[in-house]
C-alpha cells in the first residue's frame, strides 16, 4: 500500500506526499489577491493533514512569502515549508533574470527569512539553475546557510541531472523539484529521476495535475482569466488543448472505472511511481484541497499501471513554457 507520509530524501523532514503548493495565491492563474479566503485555505490545508508547503521568492514578488508567513505565524511547529530562490523579481514584478551569484543567494535568503518572519528556513531551493555561474558555487553559497542555521536542507529545482550530481558533490541535496504528470514525464526520460534514486533525492512534483489541464476543467484558452499566464503557455493554444484532449480521454476512462474525478486520477498515478514521489498540487480553494486529498483513495495494480503507460500518448503537443 502507498504510504501517506514519507520522508524527503535523506533528511528528517516526515511530510504527507500530498502537499500544498502556495503560488496561485499571489498570481499566475488570475484572480485576485483574497487574502483571508487564502489564510482559510492554508488553515484548512493543516487542519485536514496537509504539512508541506511550496512558495518561493518570485512569486508576487515576495508577496506570497509574506501571506505564508503571516498564516502560519502562530503553527510553524504544524508544518513544514519550502522556498526557492534565483529567479529575480523587480518591485513591480519585472522579470531581472536568473541569479545564483553566492552573495545573491545569500541577500535573497536574508529577505526570505524576513518575509518568512522565521530564523530558519526547511528546505531552500535554488529555483533554476543560473548559466553563468557554476552549479557548485551557487550550492557553496547554500551550504554555508546550513551551516550558519539560517537553512536547514537544500533542494533544487529543474536541475539536469548532471547538475544534480556536481550540487550533490558539494553538500548532500534534499529534493529535486520539477515538473511531473502524465503528460510532463521528461524526468524519467533525462535521468534527473535516475540520478535521484541513485543518491536517495526526493522528487517533489510541481504541477501534477497539468496546471489544470488534467482535471477536465480547462476546455480553450478564451474561458480562461485574461491575465491567467496559461493563455500565452504553448500547450494552451486551442490546438494544442484539443490534440492533448488523448490524454482527458485516458483519465476519464480510468476515473470511470476507479469512482474518482480526473483529478484524483492524475494525482494518484504520480504517487504511484514512488514512495520518493511527492506532489504539490496547487489550489486556493478548501473543497478543491478535499478533492485532491481523495486520491488516497485510488489504487493502481501493476496490471493497470502498465495499461495506462501502453495508453498514454507518446507525446505531449506543446512545449512546457
Amino acid at each position: 500500500m502507498t504510504s501517506r507520509r514519507a520522508t524527503l530524501g535523506r533528511s528528517t523532514l516526515q511530510v504527507e506526499r500530498i502537499g500544498l503548493g502556495c503560488m496561485g495565491m499571489s498570481e499566475f492563474y488570475g484572480g485576485t489577491r483574497d487574502e483571508v479566503e487564502h489564510t482559510r485555505t492554508l488553515h484548512a490545508a493543516i487542519e485536514l493533514g496537509i504539512d508541506h508547503f511550496d512558495t518561493a521568492d518570485m512569486y508576487g514578488s515576495g508577496h506570497n512569502e509574506e501571506l505564508v508567513g503571516k498564516a502560519f505565524a502562530d503553527r510553524w511547529d504544524k508544518v513544514t515549508v519550502a522556498t526557492k530562490f534565483a529567479v529575480r523579481r523587480g518591485p513591480n514584478g519585472e522579470w531581472l533574470g536568473i541569479c545564483g551569484r553566492p552573495e545573491y543567494v545569500r541577500e535573497a535568503c536574508e529577505l526570505s527569512l524576513k518575509r518568512l518572519g522565521r530564523e530558519t528556513i526547511d528546505l531552500y531551493y535554488q529555483h533554476r539553475p543560473d548559466p553563468e555561474v557554476p552549479v557548485e558555487e551557487s550550492v557553496g553559497a547554500m551550504k554555508r546557510l546550513v551551516e550558519e542555521g539560517k537553512v536547514r536542507y537544500i533542494g533544487v529545482s529543474e536541475f539536469s541531472a548532471a547538475q544534480i550530481r556536481a550540487a550533490h558533490a558539494v553538500h548532500p541535496i534534499t529534493a529535486l523539484q520539477c515538473e511531473y504528470s502524465l503528460w510532463s514525464r521528461e524526468v524519467e526520460t533525462d535521468g534527473s529521476l535516475e540520478v535521484c534514486r541513485e543518491l536517495g533525492i526526493a522528487v517533489v512534483a510541481y504541477s501534477p495535475l497539468g496546471r489544470g489541464f488534467l482535471t477536465g476543467a480547462i476546455t480553450s484558452r478564451e474561458a480562461l482569466d485574461p491575465t491567467d499566464f496559461r493563455r500565452r503557455n504553448p500547450r494552451f493554444t486551442d490546438q494544442a488543448l484539443e490534440e492533448n484532449a488523448r490524454f482527458l480521454d485516458l483519465i476519464r476512462d480510468l476515473a470511470a472505472r476507479k469512482g474518482a474525478t480526473e483529478a484524483q486520477i492524475a494525482l494518484a498515478w504520480v504517487l504511484a511511481q514512488g514512495e520518493d514521489v511527492f506532489v504539490i498540487p496547487g489550489t486556493r480553494r478548501i473543497d478543491r484541497l478535499k478533492e485532491n486529498l481523495g486520491a488516497w483513495d485510488v489504487r493502481f495494480t501493476a496490471d493497470e499501471l502498465a495499461e495506462i503507460r501502453s495508453r498514454l500518448p507518446r507525446e505531449t503537443v506543446g512545449t512546457r513554457y
